[in-house]
């Protein structure tokens, strides 16, 4: 069922025009910055986006303009685990399995998940409650049963149902951007 949801999803994602894309990323962005959360972070956590996925490099970029420290994850695949470490130039950065791009351990230090402030959270489907169904690898659900700080995460409304199938591990963000709305799914 998940993955038949994922390859749905993504297939309606690839149906969409390049100005679409642009004119509906612009909204999530001018959401996401007048957030309270947003507002008030002085760490952010972010993937460093690819394929589909709604780009972060703008969000990257005006995080480091209003002075906020951006860090992003490092998966450790022997272990399922994942760590954000501090990101501030393109050079501290290699690519990984997958096309990933992620920090590189000798360049880059560990930030604290309690120093993280708000979390970029990435999914390919969502539902209206927060729950996600991601890539697949389960780091995020793992990561959030013990952060305890905002989360978020960019949708496109094609992106959003009314219910995805959950397991007793899966984790809900707190809000979710769409290019119509703020949604806040639980306190």
């Amino acid at each position: 069922m998940k993955s038949q949801l994922r390859k749905k999803t993504m297939e309606e994602l690839s149906a969409l025009s390049n100005e679409d894309l642009l004119q509906k990323t612009e909204r999530i962005y001018k959401y996401l910055f007048s957030l309270p959360d947003w507002q008030n972070a002085g760490t952010i956590a972010v993937t460093i986006s690819r394929g589909l996925e709604i780009p972060t490099r703008p969000v990257i970029e005006q995080a480091w303009e209003e002075r906020k420290q951006v860090c992003i994850p490092k998966c450790h695949p022997d272990t399922k685990k994942m760590q954000f470490r501090a990101y501030q130039t393109d050079d501290q950065l290699e690519t990984v399995y997958a096309g990933l791009l992620e920090p590189i351990i000798e360049k880059t230090k560990e930030v604290n998940p309690s120093k993280i402030d708000l979390m970029i959270v990435p999914g390919v489907c969502f539902d209206v409650n927060g729950f996600r169904i991601g890539f697949g690898g389960g780091y995020y659900d793992r990561y959030l049963s013990e952060y305890e700080g905002k989360t978020v995460s960019l949708l496109f409304e094609c992106q959003l149902f009314a219910n995805v199938p959950r397991l007793p591990h899966d984790m809900p963000v707190h809000k979710l951007i769409t290019e119509d709305r703020i949604i806040s799914c639980y306190s």
